[in-house]
């Protein structure tokens, strides 16, 4: 069978990039602290250890709260654009939803940095979990417009329509008619916005308070290397849920689209 050169750089270029994440649950098991071949015994002790480590559970808990706020919130912000974006009209459209996209093309040290002054400098305000939860929103909502477009653009009109023509307010004929039918992407945005904001480091590493998120209490582990291998334990079981909630929301891109009638041409996985 032959291969083709792309096919051979596809090849490379995935091993290159999952390699070191092939790594982690193999480290995870070793019984050693130092992270190096030649492996020396299995044992499940890194993970026991991580069900013990109070400070852990505190970021965890901060973590998870931080995600599912910021996640509601973009999505419902997201919502709202892509519907305003797909279906209204008004002046500057064009420009406002470029400039609402941009987080997505900005470096994220430079976002943190900016609103680090703003919210510190300018506002006095004292950083905790919920001025992370404003920068997470900034930078997921872009996200979740970009998986609510298709869902509004290729909604039928008419449909909407005839439900105020059936004397359903508007409000109500949103709830009733279009919100079902874009409920799988809103389902992917969530789950999309979670994990991001779940995983995010530079921006919560200037802006979280007294209470470190888990990315920021992980990067304070890894002055001391006797915990590397809790690290990988913890990276284990984050990277597992990460793609469980990849596919799941994958799972609902793909019926929103499968439901308007759209030809799948490719998505997150």
């Amino acid at each position: 069978m032959r291969i083709s050169v792309l096919g051979i750089y596809a090849i490379l270029y995935l091993i290159f990039l999952y390699a070191p994440i092939v790594l982690l649950p193999i480290f995870a098991f070793n019984d050693a602290t130092i992270i190096a071949f030649p492996l020396t015994g299995f044992t499940t002790g890194w993970f026991a250890e991580l069900a013990t480590n109070t400070a852990l559970h505190g970021a965890v808990r901060n973590s998870l709260f931080i995600a599912l706020m910021s996640a509601v919130i973009a999505t419902g912000l997201g919502t709202m654009a892509a519907r305003a974006g797909a279906t209204g009209e008004f002046p500057f459209k064009r420009g406002i939803i470029g400039f609402i996209m941009l987080p997505l093309v900005l470096p994220e040290i430079i976002i943190a940095v900016a609103l680090l002054v703003i919210l510190v400098q300018i506002l006095g305000m004292n950083l905790s979990n919920w001025t992370v939860i404003g920068a997470h929103v900034l930078i997921c909502t872009p996200f979740s417009i970009a998986i609510l477009n298709g869902a509004f653009q290729n909604l039928d009109p008419s449909m909407e329509e005839a439900a105020l023509d059936l004397g359903e307010t508007r409000l109500s004929a949103f709830r009733l008619v279009t919100l079902p039918l874009v409920m799988p992407g809103i389902i992917s945005s969530l789950l999309i916005s979670f994990t991001i904001s779940l995983d995010e480091f530079i921006i919560a590493f200037f802006l979280t308070g007294s209470n470190p998120t888990m990315p920021v209490y992980i990067w304070g582990l890894l002055r001391f290397p006797a915990s590397l291998p809790v690290i990988m334990a913890l990276g284990t079981i984050l990277v597992t849920l990460s793609i469980i909630l990849l596919t799941i929301a994958e799972y609902f891109r793909r019926r929103g689209n499968a439901r308007a009638g759209i030809k799948d041409t490719g998505g997150f996985l």
